[in-house]
């Protein structure tokens, strides 16, 4: 009888492991796209991505599909040696039974905090640190995600909007010139708008603009 009412016990504990396993892993899956967003380069990418639309003022073009596929493809090409690393140190062990899902998760987040450390802004960080109260980490793995998270997410939106204001002085200086070759002309009522735009996508073609901004994207990665 003990040994029946044993298996039982048995059997309700493993459920009940494997039911917070679950729960954390949708947990997880409901995170991805925060995660995606905010730990990653996409958030720098999509943005850079978007001040050239808005400074070339083609509108809807390129569509929001293709910016954000196009941010998607380069934030995994970006961020391949962390995911590989997290493969390696973290998820193959972790399905291979070798460590436990607290020791997974431990060394899944070593890649990511290495990744946006490199890419954070030392006072950003010390604004949580100081928010917080905390104490002066004294190494990587002492920063928690909840300060670095915030903290790189706030420096790549500087960068982001430091870049776009780099693409919008090209722009910025055709759509003056228009404007006053317009005005001396006497047209006075004719958008600027509508002669400039000619011009200006034209510039970008010739000088190659989006492989410039690929390039310069990448490179402020490297």
């Amino acid at each position: 009888m003990n040994d029946f009412v044993q298996f039982f016990s048995d059997s309700d504990a493993t459920n009940v492991s494997t039911s917070i396993k679950m729960l954390l892993l949708l947990t997880v899956l409901s995170l991805a796209p925060a995660i995606l967003i905010l730990m990653t380069s996409f958030a720098r990418i999509v943005i850079v991505l978007s001040f050239v639309r808005t400074a070339l003022a083609t509108q809807q073009m390129p569509p929001n599909q293709v910016i954000v596929g196009l941010a998607l493809f380069l934030t995994f090409f970006v961020m391949a040696p962390t995911f590989q690393e997290v493969n390696e140190k973290a998820l193959t062990p972790l399905f291979a039974e070798e460590i436990s899902l607290d020791e997974a998760y431990e060394q899944m987040s070593i890649p990511f905090k290495e990744f946006m450390s490199k890419h954070t802004r030392q006072k950003d960080l010390e604004l949580f640190i100081r928010y917080n109260k905390a104490e002066q980490p004294e190494s990587l793995e002492d920063i928690p995600l909840t300060m670095l998270v915030p903290a790189f997410a706030l420096s790549e939106i500087k960068t982001a909007f430091q870049m776009g204001f780099m693409v919008f002085i090209p722009f910025l200086v055709i759509d003056m010139i228009v404007a006053s070759v317009l005005m001396s002309m006497g047209m006075m009522m004719l958008p600027p708008v509508m002669i400039s735009l000619p011009f200006k996508i034209l510039l970008f073609v010739l000088v190659d603009g989006w492989y410039l901004i690929i390039k310069s994207l990448l490179q402020s990665f490297s």
